[in-house]
């Protein structure tokens, strides 16, 4: 009986306090507009990121400040952002951690009208470059230094593979489920870091050895093969019955767009990428939020292209597994098993429209799929790793969480914005 009180006194007090709480950030943010969340599928969606676009919220809630603001749910303020720089997804962004089938959940935006007011989350997404500032380059090959993190650069000719330049060899981008790089010289192929913890780790890597992480450390691990292959996602041509990586440029471009606790991105522009006879500009953006092994590709071409590729790895080690997609699950080539630089099991999958594909494929290297564009593309890649914590263990289990994923990827939630009259 006495245990019984003291734990309705203790949920009491809780109570109370959120309450409380509740009240003091009304105070603070004494204007509000609502973002109502629908989930149109059946079943239950976990870590979904929710966006409401800057235009939205300019057309509905012109007085909006960006700079002061808290998404609540239930009363409980949850993480968020507002993204000022990216391209693909400006405006405001936040995870909701759970969603039942066919539920609806409303939040809440409180705001303040000025002033800034900074909120602190545990930061689960980053996005970061870091390159080496004040050696000199002989010949192809940067001599001294000490890496420095930035958020533009504009490759110098100089840089190749392995010329000790930028730190991991390009930039990264992680969620506190897993991490990714992509080679930001010749090769333009995207790899895996495998995670042992959730927190961010990618400040660490490469920090106590140029190319450590191709050993177990702390934090992980580069758990993925790439060679001459498209990786996992990366962008290529399909030319004569092979893959043409994004190799001969003119220049190319990278910036960090976004770094943020919930959601972070990175644009790489490639100026003259020559295919063949024809040369293309191509802007890529890739995205992460929080809670998701999901990175978002999203690709502009300045011509339209029925050649445009990605793909996986080929590895004898792994199982092929592939959907061609339908109205409800949009279609993926994956594959699995022990094809880890750790000899353990490794999932690789690329999601991607039914309506964009033009062929499937592969050639020595890798598994292909060749989409077409008219200007815009959008596709998804995912790396899951058995070591990661809670990762996934066997191919059937791997098999379920794609066709999860894909499911949840062709039936977006539907979100919602309605401004409130009173506070």
């Amino acid at each position: 009986m006495k245990n019984l009180l003291i734990a309705c006194l203790t949920i009491g007090l809780c109570t109370l306090g959120a309450d409380i709480f509740s009240q003091d950030l009304k105070k603070e943010f004494p204007l509000s507009f609502t973002v109502t969340v629908s989930n149109p599928l059946k079943t239950e969606r976990e870590n979904e990121l929710v966006f409401v676009s800057a235009e939205k919220i300019r057309e509905l809630v012109p007085d909006f400040n960006p700079k002061a603001f808290v998404v609540l749910d239930q009363g409980k303020e949850i993480p968020s952002q507002y993204n000022t720089r990216d391209s693909q997804r400006p405006g405001l962004v936040f995870v909701l951690e759970k969603l039942n089938g066919s539920a609806a959940r409303v939040l809440a935006v409180r705001y303040q009208k000025k002033g800034e007011s900074p909120r602190s989350y545990t930061k689960r997404t980053q996005a970061e470059l870091s390159h080496k500032t004040g050696g000199e380059w002989v010949k192809r090959e940067y001599i001294g230094g000490t890496f420095k993190n930035v958020d533009y650069l504009r490759v110098p000719p100089e840089h190749k593979d392995h010329s000790w330049f930028i730190r991991y060899e390009g930039p990264g981008w992680e969620s506190d489920k897993v991490g990714y790089r992509f080679y930001l010289d010749q090769r333009n192929a995207a790899d895996v870091f495998g995670k042992k913890t959730t927190n961010m780790v990618l400040q660490h890597v490469g920090q106590d050895g140029f190319d450590s992480y191709h050993n177990m450390q702390p934090w992980g691990m580069d758990v993925a093969k790439v060679g001459k292959s498209l990786g996992v996602g990366s962008i290529g041509a399909w030319q004569n019955g092979s893959v043409t990586r994004i190799e001969k440029t003119d220049s190319v471009t990278c910036r960090i767009e976004e770094n943020g606790d919930v959601y972070s991105s990175i644009l790489t522009s490639y100026y003259g990428w020559k295919v063949g006879r024809n040369k293309y500009d191509v802007k890529s953006q890739i995205a992460i939020h929080a809670g998701t092994r999901l990175t978002f590709e999203t690709i502009e071409i300045n011509k339209a292209s029925d050649s445009l590729c990605t793909g996986i790895i080929k590895d004898k080690l792994a199982q092929l597994i592939t959907s061609k997609g339908d109205g409800s699950h949009l279609g993926y080539i994956a594959t699995y098993g022990k094809q880890s630089l750790n000899n353990d099991e490794l999932g690789l999958a690329v999601f991607f429209r039914p309506a964009d594909v033009v062929s499937f494929g592969e050639d020595e290297n890798s598994h292909v799929v060749t989409l077409k564009t008219s200007g815009k593309l959008q596709y998804y890649f995912l790396a899951a790793w058995a070591g990661e914590p809670g990762g996934i263990k066997t191919e059937a289990d791997f098999k379920k969480y794609l066709d999860a994923v894909s499911a949840s990827l062709a039936t977006p939630l539907k979100v919602s914005v309605r401004k409130n009259t009173g506070k």
